[in-house]
């Protein structure tokens, strides 16, 4: 159920979503790519900007603490029969998200960690798409994969390879959708538009709900 395509829709474009949140409007700071961040703590840290260094560094420590909260959440409710413990992964990332929403641009530092805990959490959890690995929160390993599959198909003709390469590269196109949207609901919203992400990960939680009945 976590692994269906209309499932992973709204979780993907959400991923988008939070990262335009927050590099737009919480002070360029980003989300998902935490390579970027620590390329630019490292930037700041060898300036001696002291002060940019913590604003990149504490977003970094936050994603590996989601990563950490996400499986030991796994570990723990991993045989729950009612609600599956994925689901339980998107309530926890509604509740961080909505409380983002509240906070004044002063508690950015704030608000970017938690995001960054609530994209890494997400990250953790849902690893696959349709069978194949894939990465709900960032791009470089989608795009890896989707020219990887298109040359397979290519080469072989095989109508497998070519699915997947769709399958990674709309992943992408949706991940772009999301951020796109992010531009526009900071424009309009300011810091309440973290909002809408929530929207979408409880039309995902609802959707977890209908794939299991249709299995049972």
């Amino acid at each position: 159920m976590s692994e269906s395509m209309l499932t992973a829709s709204f979780i993907i474009v959400s991923g988008g979503l939070q990262d335009a949140y927050t590099y737009l409007c919480r002070g360029g700071v980003f989300a998902n790519a935490q390579t970027g961040n620590i390329v630019l703590f490292s930037a700041y840290l060898f300036e001696g900007a002291w002060d940019h260094c913590l604003r990149y560094l504490i977003p970094v420590l936050s994603f590996i603490a989601g990563i950490f909260a996400a499986e030991c959440i796994h570990r723990r409710f991993k045989h729950m029969e009612k609600v599956h413990w994925r689901q339980l992964i998107i309530l926890a990332e509604i509740a961080v998200l909505f409380a983002v929403g509240f906070m004044p641009q002063s508690l950015n530092t704030v608000a970017n960690s938690l995001v960054s805990f609530s994209c890494a959490m997400q990250l953790q959890t849902f690893r696959k798409v349709r069978g194949h690995a894939y990465a709900s929160t960032m791009c470089i390993g989608n795009m890896r994969s989707g020219t990887e599959a298109l040359c397979a198909y290519f080469h072989t003709h095989e109508p497998e390879a070519l699915r997947n390469a769709l399958t990674y590269f709309g992943v992408i196109g949706l991940f772009a959708l999301g951020a796109g949207l992010g531009a526009l609901l900071t424009g309009a919203s300011a810091v309440r538009g973290i909002w809408v992400s929530c929207a979408l990960l409880t039309v995902s939680f609802l959707v977890m709900f209908i794939h299991e009945e249709r299995r049972a």
